[in-house]
């Protein structure tokens, strides 16, 4: 771990009294709950999109100054085409315009983009900003910012199978090669840490397909709030409750929250 994480994990536990190890090194948020915010508001669903884009950079910033390796956000999923056409062409352009849009704050940040998901069925528009912000962020040594846009697990697993059975076919690895270390660097998330911590917001108690292999020994944190409602303060209370809990990892003995 570099020292700026280090410095701002330890900063974050003095604020939150809790030891410096009990700070998650990477969170993953299921985003949920822009519609129904919307429709409380008596609101168009769109209203809601808009308000959860600005929740995320919110979210992000204040993850850089806590001291994250790595935040991993499910934005859009492969099943999310099944939405009416005119939901997902809003967030076809909401996903372009946010992406240009962001580049300076993720620059000044140090935040790395990493895309988590299939390329195909994105529009051209949405690929081009990505390709860009991609691009432009792919040296910086900060947090890394995993958006999964076009996601599925399955299909990363079915991905990844995919490419080391080509690998096995071309003679550059064996099938005694295989193990779980071998899967996990053909995964979308390869240079990324596990979470240590999930959130779901809106109250769902459901995975809803996503990061399916790396979380195997990840801490659940559910909250009631609709995700454009979400802030500081409910990270804030998410790390609290990860930093009470004893991780086992299988054992009998407890281990650090991180």
């Amino acid at each position: 771990m570099n020292r700026s994480f280090s410095e701002k994990r330890e900063k974050t536990a003095e604020r939150l009294g809790i030891e410096t190890d009990h700070v998650p090194r990477h969170i993953a948020i299921i985003m949920d709950g822009n519609g129904r915010w919307a429709q409380r508001q008596n609101l168009p669903r769109f209203r809601g999109h808009e308000k959860g884009a600005k929740t995320v950079e919110e979210i992000a910033k204040y993850c850089v100054d806590v001291g994250l390796e790595c935040l991993s956000l499910y934005s859009f999923s492969m099943q999310n085409w099944k939405r009416p056409k005119e939901e997902i062409d809003f967030l076809m352009f909401l996903y372009s315009s946010y992406l240009k849009g962001i580049q300076p704050t993720l620059m000044e940040n140090h935040v790395r983009l990493v895309h988590l998901g299939r390329r195909d069925r994105l529009p051209q528009d949405v690929l081009d900003a990505l390709d860009d912000t991609l691009a432009v962020t792919q040296n910086n040594t900060g947090m890394a910012l995993g958006l999964a846009l076009n996601y599925g697990s399955r299909s990363e697993i079915v991905d990844a199978v995919s490419r080391i059975a080509r690998e096995c076919k071309e003679g550059g690895l064996l099938p005694e090669d295989i193990d779980e270390d071998c899967i996990s660097r053909h995964l979308y998330t390869a240079d990324l840490l596990d979470p240590d911590l999930l959130i779901r917001t809106s109250g769902e108690l459901r995975i809803s397909n996503f990061l399916l292999w790396q979380i195997s020994y990840t801490e659940f944190y559910v909250t009631d709030t609709l995700w454009p409602d979400f802030s500081t303060d409910s990270i804030d209370e998410a790390i609290l409750t990860y930093a009470a809990r004893s991780r086992r990892f299988g054992d009998i003995k407890a281990q650090p929250a991180s």
